[in-house]
């Protein structure tokens, strides 16, 4: 059974804070510090350039992706580090458009975090292909005979939605079509298993669940038997076969290898590195099982103590990620008020007060202020404050 006390302990964790958005940006780890305080101090201050072959830089991006390839139900030597995640879409969309030459769309949701629509969109305007965006509970019937690509987010960013990979994914495949799956709101706070499910390709950030940090690097993950085909329209120096022969043409490197793009952000891995150390030991089960236990709970207290909100994530939690929304006609200043009392979620438009349980360090004791918190607010109206209607540039 995995400690989640022990796994709590190794955050730094504000006093007088009840964190319950993890699911945007998770906590610092206690020795990520220290971690990236070691190591611009012995290796990029010492050793200087020659840090890539002696502190292996080089290969970095490898190393913390197979750390992260357990967590997603995934192979060694099938994830790489880098980029940003609409990189990583990008990269992953384009390869799987090459993979399916006769065919032109692409299917998506409505759920599906916007920034990822966008990318989309830009591609399919630069190839010539269609993008089609439905509702979430409309995917399985839009999936037909002409689709080439199934770009989904497994875990809706507002509503916590999980979509049934293995389903979807197998109905895709009846159909011809490739899948590329955004795990962004799932790794780390969810059991993944991308080869059980047979996903073409997978993508992430790290910032959130895994606590990497702000603006830490994504991943990218290819099934093995598409490694050596995949063909991203994208390719950066550290893709190439041969990135120090300095070819003037581009030749892809071996599997995965072949979806790295620009240098690696070396420090960033550092502190992500120091992070997933906090998963050493934590079976994807228990995780799983405490995210239930605590969404659950969190539903049932909210319901209980704090009439005028909706709930409006899935009731079942087979159907649910790690993450609970609850409308509000005035979500936004019921959020900051909650955050000037010391229960940090977070709001997203229109009307949703969204809270990120994240099975690593959050408890029993957080839910239980939470609701005790929100409660108060509202039956006092606490949050009708002008300065809780002000609208700051990040919501």
């Amino acid at each position: 059974m995995t400690d989640f006390a022990s796994t709590r302990s190794a955050f730094h964790l504000p006093e007088g804070i009840t964190y319950l958005d993890g699911n945007s940006l998770g906590p610092m780890p206690t020795h990520a510090a220290e971690r990236v305080a070691a190591m611009m101090r012995d290796e990029w201050a010492d050793m200087l350039i020659t840090g890539w072959n002696r502190a292996g830089w080089y290969v970095q991006p490898r190393r913390v992706g197979d750390r992260i390839a357990r967590l997603i139900g995934a192979g060694e030597g099938q994830v790489v580090m880098g980029d940003t995640l609409s990189i990583k879409v990008f990269q992953a969309l384009s390869a799987a458009l090459a993979l399916n030459p006769s065919r032109r769309v692409i299917l998506s949701d409505d759920g599906n975090f916007p920034s990822d629509l966008y990318v989309a969109q830009g591609l399919a305007r630069a190839m010539g292909a269609e993008l089609r965006v439905v509702a979430p509970e409309e995917v399985a019937a839009a999936i037909t005979p002409e689709l080439a690509v199934l770009m989904l987010t497994e875990v809706d960013y507002r509503t916590g939605r999980r979509h049934d990979m293995a389903a979807l994914t197998a109905q895709a495949h009846a159909a011809g079509a490739l899948t590329v799956w955004d795990l962004a709101h799932s790794a780390g706070a969810i059991d993944v298993d991308l080869l059980g499910a047979d996903a073409d390709f997978a993508v992430g950030c790290t910032y959130k669940y895994l606590n990497g940090g702000p603006g830490a690097p994504a991943f990218i993950w290819v099934h093995p038997r598409h490694a050596e085909a995949a063909a991203p329209c994208l390719q950066g120096w550290m893709g190439h076969a041969a990135p120090f022969a300095f070819d003037l043409g581009y030749a892809p490197a071996a599997g995965i290898e072949r979806m790295r793009v620009g240098t690696p952000p070396v420090i960033a891995l550092a502190a992500l590195d120091a992070a997933l150390d906090v998963w050493d030991g934590v079976g994807m089960a228990d995780l799983r099982a405490r995210s239930v236990e605590l969404t659950e709970a969190f539903i049932e207290g909210v319901e209980a103590a704090c009439p005028g909100v909706t709930l409006h994530s899935p009731r079942d939690p087979t159907m649910r990620g790690s993450q609970v929304g609850f409308r509000h006609p005035q979500a936004y200043a019921v959020m900051q008020a909650l955050i000037a009392r010391g229960v940090i979620g977070d709001f997203r438009a229109p009307d949703v007060l969204r809270f990120g349980f994240a099975p690593l360090y959050n408890d029993r004791g957080d839910v239980d202020c939470a609701v005790a918190t929100l409660a108060d607010i509202l039956a006092a109206g606490a949050w009708d404050r002008p300065e809780y209607h002000r609208r700051a540039a990040v919501t």
